[in-house]
């Protein structure tokens, strides 16, 4: 028969570790979004456009790179049961 969750000993490190990456930690990645989405802000103001290429790539990978992860936590909270499975 196979181990299931239920059969396992609740420890505190097993309710730490256990279920997903999104549930445990969805402050702590909605706060880097939106560092991210900050300093995409902040380089696009702040760094003159000068440098070609390389100011508009900073930019746009800065703001994608926040707003993809606040979106993910929008759609893990706006799913039923509210958040990821583990």
């Amino acid at each position: 028969m196979a181990d299931t969750r239920s059969d396992r000993a609740a420890t505190r490190w097993s309710a730490l570790f256990g279920g997903c990456a999104l549930r445990r930690h969805q402050p702590l990645l909605a706060l880097l979004g939106v560092v991210c989405v900050g300093t995409g802000i902040a380089v696009a103001v702040l760094v003159p456009e000068t440098d070609g290429p390389a100011w508009v790539m900073a930019v746009a990978g800065c703001l994608a790179a926040g707003v993809l992860l606040l979106v993910r936590i929008g759609i893990a909270l706006l799913r039923p049961g509210g958040g990821a499975t583990p």
